[in-house]
Formats: structure tokens, C-alpha cells, sequence
């Protein structure tokens, strides 16, 4: 019975013993690299994208500007509320003019609207990152199906001989092994910023939804003082 050994730190070097560049590798790899490389692009194109759009809405927040505004609700200046937060660019500021400037139809969906309207900015793109995650490890299990059939079709020449099929071989368990470490690579490198992505679309929720429990408590409030009266 022979056998074949196939080190790890053979198959990724030259024939002079030197170790493969990038582009090597990714020639290794073969085909499947490409859907692998612009998987990696679009990952590394959005996630830079939505850092930096969480980044600038961080940089804008100003909880004290909405405490103000809603102290001023309570005092009943409502026009003075929404001259404050006209001049603020935070999210929550914003949700609360729409919902004082629409009120006269329904306080609660005037919110929920301009609510949803911020949210849906603070989503987009996760399904973009949450489907390169997915797809980048199924990639790399192709190229390791893909690898190990040209591996076996090397074995299967008909002439025996494995030491004369020894370089197709090796090309065929080195592009499944690098096929499968790129793709596990990405996922893993993507998991990072779309877990923060979600934990900062939760906190986002988080304080919206208690700026709507405050504005709601100083409505009925002052609904309920004038009912008194």
C-alpha cells in the first residue's frame, strides 16, 4: 500500500522552499477565488461604510438637547421644543419634531413613523454583511469539493504512477485548503463589525423607545392637568 504526505507547510511553499505570496495563494486557489475576492470586497466596502455612518451619528448625539426638549414639552412650549431640535442633527432630536410637528393627526404614529424611518438607516446593510458571512465559508467548501475532485481525478489517470501525478495532487488539496481558509477568514473578520452593527442598532432602538415612553408620560401628563381643570 502507498502512501502520499502531504504536509500543510509543503503544499503552501514554492518548489525552492519559500513560502507563497498573496497572489500566489490566490492563484492556488484557483476559479473559486474570485467569488471569494468580491465577497471579500463587498464585506470590507460596507462594513468600512456602516462604521463610519455609526461613527458620525455617535459623533451627533446630544442626550442634554433632547432632555430639553422634552422639559420644555412639559412646561408646554411645544413650538420652543421643536426650534431646538431643528438646529440639532442628533436622530432622536429629529424623531421628536416629527412627532410635535404632526400631532394634530396622531402623536403616537407621527413617532412611529419617523421612528422607523431612522431605524430603517440604522439597518441597512446588515443583510448585505450578514449574507457575505454566509456565503464566504459556503465558498470556500466549494473550492474544498472542487479541490479534492481534481485531486482523485489526479489518482485516477490509469497509469498508478502517483509519484508522476504528485504536482496535480498537491495543487488539488492546496487550492481546497486555501479555498477553505480564505472563506473562513472572511467570516470570521465579518462577524466583528456586524455583531457591533446590531449592538449599536439596539442601543439606537433602546434610547428611541425612551424618548417615546418620556414624551408619552408628559403627554398624558398634561392631558391629564387639563382634564382637572
Amino acid at each position: 500500500m502507498i502512501t502520499v504526505s502531504l504536509p500543510l507547510a509543503i503544499l503552501l511553499t514554492n518548489s525552492d522552499g519559500s513560502p507563497m505570496t498573496a497572489m500566489e495563494l490566490f492563484h492556488a486557489g484557483r476559479f473559486i477565488m474570485w467569488p471569494i475576492l468580491m465577497v471579500s470586497f463587498l464585506l470590507i466596502t460596507v462594513a468600512t461604510e456602516r462604521v463610519l455612518f455609526i461613527i458620525r451619528e455617535n459623533s451627533r448625539r446630544s442626550p442634554e438637547l433632547v432632555d430639553k426638549m422634552l422639559e420644555k414639552v412639559e412646561t408646554g412650549d411645544v413650538d420652543g421644543a421643536v426650534e431646538m431640535g431643528r438646529k440639532s442633527q442628533d436622530y432622536v432630536a429629529r424623531i421628536l419634531v416629527y412627532a410635535l410637528t404632526h400631532k394634530e393627526h396622531s402623536l403616537g404614529n407621527a413617532f412611529t413613523r419617523a421612528a422607523n424611518q431612522e431605524m430603517q438607516r440604522f439597518g441597512q446593510g446588515l443583510p448585505t454583511l450578514d449574507t457575505c458571512i454566509t456565503a464566504a465559508p459556503l465558498l470556500g467548501l466549494l473550492g474544498t469539493v472542487t479541490g479534492m475532485m481534481g485531486t482523485f481525478a489526479s489518482l485516477n489517470t490509469g497509469s498508478g504512477d502517483i509519484a508522476s501525478a504528485s504536482a496535480k495532487i498537491t495543487g488539488g488539496v492546496a487550492e481546497a485548503l486555501i479555498a477553505t481558509m480564505c472563506g473562513l477568514a472572511i467570516a470570521i473578520m465579518g462577524l466583528l463589525p456586524f455583531n457591533y452593527l446590531n449592538a449599536r442598532q439596539e442601543e439606537a432602538r433602546h434610547e428611541i423607545e425612551d424618548a417615546s415612553n418620556s414624551l408619552e408620560i408628559i403627554i398624558n401628563k398634561s392631558e391629564g392637568t387639563k382634564a382637572a381643570r
